[in-house]
């Protein structure tokens, strides 16, 4: 009995230590190794949003740059450090591992902080102070200043390529998909995580903006590199603590050989039984910590690749299971394709925002609000919406639905996908409020300051962190959850590509609107002067696309079909290996006795 409950002890999804060997349930993992891991990430997004938040108000005031050029020098390395995690996801799941690969980035993540701060602190590395009304008049920064600022974000950016979709992926690690009670935990580990995000984003928004703003830039980015170096030891310090998982080889390579061997046999028919079709043992599934994924109906035209013809070359033979894991990543594609218009919107929120801030009146009594700590109003909202989600919400609608998340992942994010278009149609009724204040007191011209609180922003504000606590939580979980097993790192990168491809898109779009309605001598939309311009059109044409989105969405979805679950899949397994074993048992016998 003993020696049952020491193998017992053992996890079942093939996760090690650092030296290659099987770990002990009650030794590693759990919660008590994400407790480093969260630690972390709330040290680490007080860093980046520390920078992200009031980074167009630096761009304007500090390096004396327009609306639009800063707005989009600010989407452009937002949509970077998104983007950066697919080569970080492949180097983990191909070469490094997930640990090595998080380690090593974030030395260069804290370089790129520290490089950050010298350029903020040293005088000959930004221009002279301005204080002319039209920016064009002041002293623009040198190439070597825009160079040692901009290759310091930018080197941050390589960083946060390798945490990102990594420090995610760990934490989920430390639950054993087919132990129930590890499953369980790790139904509410990411909307945790998404908590501890936000709540370094907090601090981020309200304490640190606040120092940029009043102390001064040297402080406000020499605290979160201090922070991000602390997070870094207290990560390290739980290496006791983690389980790991071997490298498995790139995804890219095994995706990129089942569409090549199915193109290669394009002409070969496909058997009746799916039976036919080339599989490994299912010995080798369970030695692996693995299972078998049995042939779906879904893109049909890539089972060929599993189609015997008498060529064992990997780029002509696929086993079934690769094929399926292949079909996972790409059915999740048209989803991924959705989430990129709301990504869109979030890029909003630390640019045009801001910037409309900027032209209110921002006094509590002697006090001064800093526009960027109203994104602090999208971290409060999302974290008081993901607690109610998660400890009222799901138990209720778990009852009439039997699903233990409530209601699916897909539907948590069509109901984000559904408030950001109240977002932007708020939004614009919003701005249009704004500039008829501005008319009625005459203070379109000159750009002046409108009698009018900062806090009729705060709609917009709250109802974004709502959107959040929908579809940015479903989102990350939906990519992780939705993965073949070896692929984790590069199903959680498909979250962060889709913010990256947002904040491109933003850069786009400002860029092509502001272009097209300033021909032909109109006034334009997207001005330097905000109160001349026209953000009201601008933010009803982003209405317009969230609802076109969201029809795109609710066409998609209904194609999508779900993976099987990971433990189902796992007692499918040893049911049949049971079978296996017992019709061999008794051909040996069958022998024995003749």
């Amino acid at each position: 009995m003993a020696v049952e409950e020491g193998i017992d002890d053992y996890t079942q999804d093939g996760t090690v230590d650092l030296k290659g060997n099987p770990v002990r349930r009650s030794k590693r993992g759990g919660w008590t190794a994400c407790s480093f891991v969260v630690v972390y990430e709330v040290f680490e997004r007080m860093a980046y949003y520390g920078i992200s938040s009031n980074l167009v108000l630096y761009l304007t005031k500090k390096l004396h740059q327009g609306t639009v050029k800063s707005a989009n020098n600010v989407t452009n390395w937002v949509g970077t450090i998104w983007i950066t995690p697919i080569l970080g996801a492949y180097v983990a799941d191909a070469h490094l591992g997930r640990y090595w690969t998080f380690v090593f980035a974030s030395l260069i993540y804290v370089t790129g902080m520290s490089l950050l701060t010298l350029s903020v602190s040293i005088p000959g590395l930004k221009p002279p102070p301005c204080h002319q009304a039209n920016i064009d008049d002041c002293k623009k920064a040198s190439t070597l200043q825009l160079a040692t600022f901009f290759g310091a974000l930018y080197t941050l950016a390589i960083g946060t390529g390798g945490t990102k979709p990594n420090i995610s992926t760990i934490g989920a690690d430390q639950f054993d998909d087919f132990h129930p009670k590890e499953k369980a935990s790790k139904l509410s580990f990411f909307n945790w995580w998404m908590f501890s995000i936000f709540f370094g984003t907090l601090f981020a928004n309200t304490v640190l903006v606040y120092i940029q703003d009043n102390v001064g830039w040297t402080l406000g980015y020499g605290l979160p590199t201090l922070g991000l170096v602390i997070s870094v030891m207290i990560f390290l310090a739980g290496t006791p603590f983690y389980r790991h998982r071997v490298p498995a080889g790139s995804p890219f390579t095994k995706m990129t050989m089942v569409i090549v061997a199915a193109a290669r046999k394009w002409r070969v028919p496909l058997p009746s039984d799916p039976k036919e079709l080339h599989e490994l043992d299912l010995e080798e599934y369970a030695r692996n910590g693995k299972f078998m994924i049995g042939s779906t109906p879904t893109l049909r035209f890539l089972n060929k690749a599993a189609v015997k013809t008498g060529s064992t070359d990997p780029w002509m033979l696929s086993a079934v299971t690769q094929v399926e894991e292949t079909k996972q990543m790409l059915r999740m594609i048209p989803i991924l394709i959705a989430t990129f218009v709301p990504s869109t919107m979030i890029a909003q929120i630390n640019t045009l925002f801001i910037k409309q801030g900027t032209t209110l009146d921002r006094h509590i009594g002697n006090f001064k609000i800093p526009p960027a700590s109203l994104a602090g109003f999208v971290t409060i909202s999302m974290l008081v919406c993901v607690v109610l989600y998660d400890r009222f919400f799901v138990p209720v609608i778990r009852k009439w639905t039997n699903n233990p998340r409530g209601i699916t992942l897909l539907q948590r994010m069509g109901i984000g996908l559904v408030l950001h278009f109240i977002i932007m149609a708020v939004a614009s009724l919003t701005e249009r409020y704004r500039l008829n204040v501005a008319k009625q007191h005459g203070l379109v011209e000159n750009g002046g300051q409108l009698p009018l609180t900062i806090f009729i922003l705060l709609p917009q504000f709250v109802l974004m962190g709502t959107a959040d606590a929908f579809l940015e939580v479903a989102k990350l979980e939906f990519f992780y959850d939705q993965a073949p097993e070896s692929m984790k790192s590069l199903g959680t990168s498909y979250s962060s590509t889709s913010l990256g491809i947002g904040n491109f898109l933003s850069s786009f779009l400002l860029s092509t609107v502001s272009d097209i309605t300033q021909r032909d001598g109109h006034q334009g939309w997207i001005l330097n002067n905000l109160n001349k311009s026209h953000l009201d059109y601008y933010y009803a044409f982003f209405a317009v696309l969230n609802f076109l989105n969201f029809i795109f969405f609710m066409a998609m979805i209904r194609f999508y079909v779900y993976k099987a679950e990971v433990s189902e899949s796992m007692h499918v397994l040893t049911e049949e290996l049971k079978v296996m074993r017992l019709k061999a048992s008794n051909q040996e016998a069958a022998k024995g006795i003749a």
